[in-house]
């Protein structure tokens, strides 16, 4: 299935006009047809599928023919905080690969130790909902404007909070504190880790700490982990 996106669908929508460089795809790459059928999501949990009456690679239209509700496969809620990495190509692996497994919101936190303190939110869009085609997933994750990490965990939160830390403390596994179908928010740091202050600040707002394994991880690779052993655990 090939399938397309388009935030502004909703259940009243009976036709929808593709821009140029959507029809240019659909027509000549694609080379789809007038009666061809297209797969739409809205992001929403819904697939729309839509017969082509216009095949025009500059203004393609479709015609809105059925509707199908799609729940998300998981049946959790997970959010992670992580801070973006230094080299922009890894943090974008890990929003594209996190999208593929299954995640519901993503925040960008500026941290002491962070190298980076810039983000195209735009960019990282694009990369979400292109993983969320690709994967056929028909609910697209939040991704929240970068926020700093004392603002962060200074909000309230529903459910466990977690953060994964390397300093040498008593810390928790994920498999022993997470239970099924919890909403649960992680909060991953930058190179370098948080700071001491930082996690210090955590604990006091009774941030549960825990470990990710043995290994020391990259921020990119312990936020996959994370989202990974939280799949495992609602299996």
């Amino acid at each position: 299935m090939q399938l397309f996106y388009n935030s502004d669908i909703t259940s009243d929508t009976s036709q929808i006009i593709f821009d140029k460089i959507e029809s240019r795809h659909i027509v000549r790459v694609l080379r789809k047809k007038e009666e061809s059928i297209l797969h739409i999501t809205n992001g929403k949990g819904f697939l729309f599928d839509a017969k082509i009456i216009i095949a025009s690679d500059k203004k393609c239209i479709a015609q809105i023919i059925n509707i199908q509700e799609k729940p998300k496969p998981w049946n959790y809620y997970l959010h992670l905080a992580i801070a973006p990495t230094k080299n922009n190509d890894r943090f974008e692996w890990f929003l594209e690969k996190a999208t593929e497994i299954g995640i519901d919101e993503i925040t960008p936190i500026f941290c002491s130790n962070s190298e980076r303190r810039n983000v195209k939110l735009e960019r990282f869009e694009k990369i979400i909902q292109s993983a969320m085609k690709q994967s056929l997933k028909f609910t697209l994750p939040k991704l929240n404007s970068p926020i700093k990490f004392n603002d962060f965990i200074n909000q309230s939160f529903d459910g466990k909070v977690c953060i994964a830390h390397c300093e040498e403390q008593e810390k928790n596994f994920l498999k022993d504190i997470i239970n099924p179908s919890e909403k649960t928010t992680i909060l991953i740091g930058p190179e370098g880790d948080f700071s001491s202050q930082e996690i210090m600040k955590a604990l006091e707002k009774k941030i549960t700490p825990i470990s990710l394994g043995e290994s020391r991880l990259r921020t990119e690779t312990a936020a996959l982990v994370a989202v990974q052993n939280v799949s495992f655990i609602n299996q």
